[in-house]
This record gives C-alpha cells, structure tokens and sequence, in this order.
C-alpha cells in the first residue's frame, strides 16, 4: 500500500514538474561540446562575469597535476558567504575522469539556472532560499585523459592521475580504508568540513539509476556476500530522493532504458541501494552522510561514459528537470537554530531522530537540518552540560514548507534529568501543500 501510494505521488510530482513555468528561457552562454580544463575555466568564469550578482568562483584546492578544482556557488543573494538559517546544497561531477556526461550537465544547469533566475518561478524561489555549489569537475587530470570510445566506454581516464579510484578513496565506516588518501579526496573532505551541506549528489556514467546508500556493509556480512541490502537509518528518505530523481528523468523510471541494452538486468524505479547492487568501500556518498552529515546519492545518469558531443542536448533535457527537482528537496523535513538559555548559539549540539542511529551536530550557528518525509517523529538535542532536550515534532510539510523548530537548552544543574521542551516553531505554508498532503495518504 505504501509503495502504491508513493508511486502515485511521485507520478503526480512528475506531472507538475512538467508543467514548469512557461517563462522558462532555454539558451544560454555555454555550447553543447565538451570542455577541456582550459575552456571549462573559461565557461565558468564567463558564467561570473555575466552574473557577478549571483555568483561566486572558488577553489577547493588542486588535483595531482595542479588544475583547480574549481566550484561555482551561486545564490539569488550573498552568494560568497554563508547565511544563517539558509541551506547549503551541492552538485559533485566527473569524479571518475571517463564519465563526462554530469560535467557537461552540471556546467549547462549553472547556465539556466542563472538565465531564468527573475525569470522563472521556480529557479528563483530555489536562488532566493539556498546556496547551490557546483563541482563541475572533481577529476580533471582523469578528464584530460578520457576519450571518447565506440563501445561508449572509455579505457583510460576513469582514477587521478596515480591511479587511484577517488570513489573508492574515502574513510570508510564500516572498515579502514587501505588507500592512501588522494589530493582530490582530501579536497572534498576538508569542503565538507568547512561548510554544512545539507543535500547533494554526485553524476557518475555507465548505467541508468539513482543509487543511495549504505555502499558497503558490516565485514562479518559482506565475506559471505558480494551484494546484499545495506539500508541507512534514513533508508526512507534517502529511497524517496532517489525516486525524485528518476521520476523526473524522463528515463531513468522505465524498466527497459536502466537495462542499458542488456547490460543490466534493470532498476526497478530506476532506484537501487549502493550495496546490493555491489559493495564498494570508501565511497563518497556514504563519507558524506557518516562523516559530514550530508545526505548524498550517486546518480548514474547515462548508459554511454563518452557518447559523441553531438548527443549532447538530448541528455540535457533527459536531466534538467531532475537536476531541479532533486536539489529543491533541500527544503523539506525540519530545522532550527539550537541556542543556551541566554539565547547564545550552541555549537556541536547532536541532533537525531529517536529509533535512528544517526547523529548530526549543530553549526558554529547553531543550526540543524533534518530532512524527514510526512510523519510524526521524535526530535532530541544533547550536549554536554546541558540537559537532553526531547520533543515530537510532527512532519506535514513538502518543499518549501519547512517546519522551524528552535531549542533553547537548560543547563545541568540539580541532575533532574530531562527539561521540558521549550521551542519556537512555524510553518511556512505553500501552495498545494494540503494537496500533496492528501495525495500521501492514497
């Protein structure tokens, strides 16, 4: 019934998404052809100069061979700093140097983003209420490489330039990670580190499907197994975010097209846990959602590494509506600001779910993010010195329709145990949100 359910919903998130604003400009600055670590610089600073207002170039360091890896941050305001209260989201492309198509559609959804924001409805709102960063190419030395091959699979390009497979070079939870950390990887680590990302993903190539964690499992399960189920104590949401992306890829849902003309056996919904389709250690979805608290899904969004440029558009419009619709899920679930009594911000305050063994820390702000589907959940704040804070906080809401819950923290002082909770809480109602709401329950 569930699934019924959620199908039906998501077949109508679908349908309203294609009825996108018809405001919507479709040129922009960059041409469909790939870009080289030369003419990519260029397109994205072209991308700056034309909308200094929107954007902000930087670096978060080097590959192997010293070429920037360059990131575009890009808000409808104060695009070069963190706002308080405002989501951090990010899109992460070429992290394997062959798999070209997510560097090209990351470089032209920057482009439209930035030519329809005023323009479009639903580009600006999403501007005006989040800081997106893009990552357009992790592996640029891989990239340079790369070439384009007949069998549509490239054989040189896919690791750094010593060899190393980054999507195979993070800490890994489960089990130590016997590779020496490259300086790409290092990169993302110490990005994730400095910002609190709240959402993102990475566009790999060579299937069709939207893969969420966990990528590997317990030692003790995995050496009878070279694939098994590995769910996340957010394996709800994390399937929901993964259903976004392919029911709005015009697809990535269809059985048929995730079997890549017999490579697979297909994807069901076009979704699938990273661990039972293959265990991988030391990927960086499951990095970014243990160590960073960053819900991250890897999008495998063409059949083809390197198909002909010429193909170029038709994976544009396969993906531009699902790059849209993936990220404004940034805006749903619960947040809030966690402060001391006196009203001071708390920073490193754990927040969690009750029943989830998964624990986030507040910002240097004191923020928190937490995206949760409809349901009713208990919310609980700890830190040493203060007394364990614990509320039912019920999740009605859909995108844009964040609910805000603020917890002021009592000291320890007598050893009573558990305060009452004391919150601020709103909701930020929009249109069609009682709808969708009735929609979940079909």
């Amino acid at each position: 019934m569930m699934k019924h359910s959620l199908s039906c919903w998501l077949a109508l998130l679908s349908l309203l998404s294609s009825l996108r604003s018809s405001t919507a400009v479709i040129g922009g600055l960059i041409d469909f052809e790939y870009h080289d670590y030369t003419s990519l610089t260029l397109a994205i600073r072209s991308l700056t100069v034309a909308y200094p207002d929107l954007t902000h170039l930087y670096t978060i360091g080097q590959s192997v061979k010293g070429r920037e890896l360059w990131v575009l941050a890009i808000a409808g305001m104060d695009a070069t700093k963190h706002v308080v209260g405002r989501p951090e989201a990010k899109y992460v492309g070429n992290m394997h140097g062959d798999e070209v198509i997510g560097r090209e559609m990351l470089i032209h959804y920057a482009d439209w983003m930035l030519l329809n924001y005023g323009q479009d409805i639903e580009v600006t709102q999403f501007l005006d209420s989040t800081r997106l960063h893009i990552l357009v190419s992790m592996n640029p030395d891989g990239f340079e490489e790369a070439r384009v091959n007949e069998n549509c699979r490239s054989f040189t390009g896919r690791t750094n330039d010593l060899g190393f497979d980054l999507n195979r070079n993070f800490p890994d939870y489960f089990e130590k990670n016997i590779y020496v950390t490259q300086v790409e990887t290092q990169a993302i680590v110490d990005w994730v580190a400095d910002i609190q990302f709240v959402l993102s993903a990475n566009l790999h190539g060579g299937a069709l499907v939207a893969n969420y964690p966990f990528d590997n499992i317990d030692p003790e399960i995995k050496k009878d197994n070279t694939s098994i189920y590995s769910p996340s104590p957010d394996d709800d949401i994390y399937r929901y975010l993964a259903t976004v992306y392919s029911y709005n890829h015009r697809k990535m849902h269809i059985l048929n097209e995730t079997k890549c003309e017999g490579k697979f056996t297909g994807f069901e919904d076009g979704i699938t846990n990273g661990a039972e389709w293959y265990i991988a250690v030391g990927g960086m979805q499951d990095y970014n959602y243990l160590f960073a608290g960053c819900m991250e899904i890897t999008l495998e969004i063409s059949c083809c590494k390197y198909p002909p440029p010429e193909e170029l558009p038709e994976y544009w419009e396969d993906n531009r509506d699902a790059l849209m619709e993936y990220i404004k899920q940034v805006h749903r679930g619960v947040k809030g600001i966690v402060r001391n009594e006196q009203g001071t911000a708390l920073e490193g305050a754990e927040v969690k779910i009750v029943g989830r063994d998964i624990t986030f820390r507040t910002t240097k702000e004191g923020e928190y993010w937490k995206l949760l589907l409809p349901g009713s959940y208990e919310l609980q704040v700890s830190m040493e010195g203060y007394i364990t804070w614990t509320s039912t906080v019920q999740i009605t809401n859909y995108v844009y329709n964040v609910e805000q819950v603020d917890v002021y923290m009592a000291t320890v002082d007598d050893g009573s145990g558990t305060a009452p909770p004391k919150t601020q809480v709103s909701l930020v109602v929009i249109v069609m949100a009682s709808l969708l709401g009735s929609l979940w329950h079909l």
